[in-house]
């Protein structure tokens, strides 16, 4: 089998896909690798590759640095393959989260340094809105996003706070966002109604939620100092599972992100409706590959970032 560009899309992950000794391996190997890494140290003023590398674990997992260091790895790998494969052009591009971020770079609606400093403030603004305003997050396994939509509407109607769906991952794996009581009552009345399990995740921040809208006044400044291309190629936003065509589309995408729902499902449903028969995950693991086979079996994954994975490749140059 040779991938056929036309019929393949580029996908980057988000937080959780991160590992200790991420992109080591690849830049030891790949110069334009370690170059990327290299040129994130000096954007962002201390040494990312070090965090990535040599941990400890517990400051890599912090969201501040844990965002740039997988959009760094992420565009050491998409620069490794355009390195390799100069002439192959995806039909389209998604990222799942701050992964849009690396789609973003990928489509070339933003530059890498541009992206590399938002996301390092969306970072930090996510980590003093979890300080300032603590919440959750859970994984809602065995349900559909209907039944578990309903529970959280039910609860929000409720409570003083509320909880919302967050993520849209795969047909029985949905993740729920919100204010701590409201979170514990949904979790609670979720496995009530026959959620094969409930688990709280390690973040003490209530992403893709609305309750995020009261901490993001200076992301959003961020925001509108960054320069914004057209994308060079079609990319599915996370907010609405639809093509961003435009600058604007894009700016009112990244707006919105971060206290709306991310259709990842439905993300992936319109690029197989579309023709795209081959996913390539670009960064850290293989957890959208994972996802893949539990929304269409029918379709390739392949997971990208060591370099043992591109001498497996089936691209002839």
């Amino acid at each position: 089998m040779t991938l056929d560009p036309q019929k393949t899309a580029f996908l980057f992950p988000g937080q959780g896909s991160q590992t200790l000794g991420m992109g080591r391996d690849l830049s030891l190997k790949e110069h334009v690798a370690a170059h990327v890494f290299r040129e994130a140290g000096l954007i962002l003023g201390y040494p990312l590759s070090e965090i990535c590398w040599d941990g400890p674990v517990e400051v890599l997992n912090d969201t501040y640095y844990t965002q740039p260091a997988l959009l760094t790895h992420s565009i050491a790998v998409l620069r490794t393959f355009r390195d390799h494969f100069p002439d192959f052009k995806p039909a389209t591009t998604a990222g799942h989260s701050v992964g849009e971020y690396s789609a973003l770079v990928a489509a070339e609606a933003l530059s890498f340094p541009d992206a590399l400093r938002l996301v390092q403030e969306r970072g930090r603004t996510m980590k003093a809105s979890g300080e300032q305003q603590p919440g959750g997050m859970a994984a809602v396994l065995g349900l559909s996003v209907p039944e578990v939509e309903s529970v959280c509407t039910q609860v929000t109607a409720e409570e003083e706070g509320g909880v919302w769906v967050a993520n849209d991952n795969c047909p029985g794996q949905v993740v729920i966002s919100g204010e701590l009581t409201a979170l514990s009552m949904a979790s609670e009345r979720l496995v009530e109604i026959g959620a094969r399990k409930v688990v709280r995740l390690a973040i003490s921040i209530s992403s893709h939620s609305p309750i995020m809208e009261y901490s993001l006044a200076e992301y959003y400044q961020a925001l509108e100092a960054t320069t914004i291309h057209r994308p060079q190629i079609p990319i599915i936003g996370n907010v609405n599972a639809a093509s961003l065509l435009s600058a604007a589309e894009v700016q009112n995408e990244l707006h919105l992100q971060l206290v709306s729902r991310v259709r990842w499902t439905e993300s992936i449903r319109m690029m197989i409706d579309n023709g795209i028969t081959t996913f390539i995950e670009m960064g850290p693991g293989s957890v959208l590959t994972g996802l893949l086979k539990r929304i269409d079996r029918s379709v390739s994954g392949i997971a990208l970032d060591t370099p043992d994975s591109f001498a497996s490749l089936p691209i002839h140059t």
